[in-house]
């Protein structure tokens, strides 16, 4: 049969560099690739209490529907929550519970964006919020990631020239995928000129917990007057990525039709997993668990620069020095092909993620590549960083 897909899903095309991730699944690859948490992150024994005491206090209220803005109790929570540690809620916004921040990216797109309409993003970006908008015949522009965050003239540019720009998507915490921070000088620089050219921002911050060293830096939700700004928190990368739990902070204008079309995706979040999320919260002592995390991470980032350092870039390769987050931008020298040297890599049983994976057009000429240190051993760590120490001293310094 000849199906007859949707103009929407004939313009999405596979891509060669997916064929390179596959072979992350084999066993005896060290899998530098994933973004997945660490295994010691999960909170397990808290959780398997949590869920007893639902089975057998609140059986139907985890088993029922729900309503689609999420659970009260865990709004409520989450609103006290961001105000009193990143100062971020008004009386005009309102906070609603997605399936995954993911879902906050593709209720935007859906809300805000029509065929050919304009979404700006940071160069390189993160590829799972770039394809959700790719499905939405979204014209997407990248601005360059500079060591301070994005290019705040490039972006100006970019707004002057299109007229029809109605997001701007921004990961300004430790962003996947170049670990980069962005500064408080130019968070407040993308929020006048979100202004001036009356865009939208969405600001999403899943690591922003997970920071090692240095200075927190305001949210751009912090000094968000005129509720142009969309905040998307999860709790994929501080609780678990399997229970399904974000949320999303927005001006209650802005949220009153994501809201309806939420309804149309998956009529409510799970109930269960949102119930849990709230007792973590309350119950639970939460900071202390973000500080096991915390600590957990610094020790597998420390490690994972200290062999980048040692075994790596005496090679060639160089990398931006991260304070937090899960992931570390490398850059190869402008004469070495980068797709050619991750296949090297998948032949040594090492995978990373080819660096144009995460670009508005995969097609472009891209030198870098991400390694994620979350997920593997130390030893699958160390073992796969030697790899790549070797593999460039070959090809670079032969």
């Amino acid at each position: 049969m000849d199906y007859p897909f949707s103009n929407k899903v004939l313009a999405l095309k596979p891509n060669a560099i997916r064929e390179i991730l596959k072979s992350a699944s084999d066993p005896g690859v060290m899998p530098l690739s994933a973004g997945n948490p660490a295994p010691d992150a999960f909170p397990i024994e808290q959780i398997k209490e949590i869920s007893a005491c639902i089975l057998e206090e609140n059986p139907i209220g985890a088993l029922q529907y729900g309503v689609s803005e999420g659970y009260q109790p865990l709004r409520d929570t989450l609103k006290k929550y961001l105000k009193s540690k990143l100062n971020i809620g008004t009386k005009e916004d309102e906070l609603i519970i997605v399936s995954g921040a993911q879902q906050n990216m593709d209720l935007a797109a859906k809300t805000f964006l029509n065929e050919g309409d304009v979404l700006i993003c940071e160069a390189p970006s993160f590829v799972g919020a770039l394809n959700t908008f790719r499905s939405y015949n979204t014209q997407l522009i990248g601005v360059t990631v500079e060591k301070d965050g994005m290019n705040m003239e490039e972006l100006e540019e970019v707004l002057k020239n299109n007229k029809n720009a109605k997001l701007i998507y921004t990961i300004p915490n430790f962003q996947n995928p170049s670990g980069v921070t962005m500064s408080l000088e130019k968070r407040k620089k993308l929020y006048e000129l979100a202004k001036k050219y009356k865009v939208l921002i969405i600001e999403d911050n899943p690591y922003g917990d997970l920071r090692y060293s240095g200075k927190d830096v305001p949210c751009i939700k912090s000094f968000d007057t005129d509720g142009i700004v969309l905040y998307s928190g999860s709790f994929s990368k501080v609780v678990s990525p399997g229970i399904r739990v974000g949320y999303l902070l927005a001006n209650k204008q802005a949220m009153s039709k994501m809201i309806i079309c939420k309804q149309g995706q998956d009529v409510h979040t799970t109930m269960w997993s949102q119930i849990i999320c709230n007792e973590l919260l309350t119950n639970y002592d939460f900071e202390k668990h973000l500080d096991k995390l915390r600590a957990l991470y610094t020790q597998k980032a420390n490690l994972c620069m200290d062999l980048l350092d040692e075994y790596v870039v005496p090679n060639g390769i160089s990398y931006n020095k991260i304070e937090g987050g899960l992931f570390i931008w490398c850059d190869l020298p402008k004469d070495v092909d980068m797709l050619d040297f991750c296949k090297k890599l998948t032949e040594r049983k090492v995978c990373v993620v080819p660096g144009n994976a995460f670009l508005t057009d995969s097609s472009l000429t891209c030198h870098s590549f991400r390694i994620n240190f979350s997920t593997p051993t130390d030893e699958q760590l160390r073992k796969g960083i030697i790899e790549i120490g070797k593999l460039a001293k070959e090809i670079i310094n032969r």
